[in-house]
């Protein structure tokens, strides 16, 4: 399910504009998840932070920012813990700052669209 969720997040940057919301990402990349039930809500969260933080590891931008909170424009707290374990600041001032995820969001689609990084690490990983 993750290596999924992983590859529809790539396509997702590759090939589109904006965010994905929760929704869609369940339904198109075929997960069979009900985001009604809060532990398969938390389960898909979970799999996002799993995917963006073995992506910061490898030195790649974080999937997960493409992903927009329900009834949101963007992240929530979680989101921002997770960018704070990794080391990019506190968390509520990554909130607070409007171009912190644009800048994520535009070196995930960047790094993505490049032909040779999605040739090595897209097919190749998870």
């Amino acid at each position: 399910m993750i290596s999924r969720l992983r590859h529809y997040l790539i396509r997702y940057a590759r090939q589109q504009a904006g965010t994905v919301s929760y929704l869609t990402l369940v339904q198109e990349s075929e997960l069979g998840l009900n985001l009604d039930i809060s532990h398969e809500k938390s389960r898909l969260n979970e799999m996002l932070a799993e995917i963006s933080t073995e992506e910061h590891a490898a030195g790649r931008p974080l999937l997960s920012a493409l992903v927009r909170v329900p009834g949101s424009k963007g992240q929530g707290d979680n989101f921002y813990k997770l960018c704070e374990r990794l080391g990019y600041g506190e968390w509520r001032a990554l909130k607070q700052d409007e171009e912190f995820l644009k800048g994520l969001i535009k070196d995930c689609r960047e790094f993505w669209q490049q032909e040779v990084n999605y040739e090595q690490y897209a097919l190749n990983e998870a």
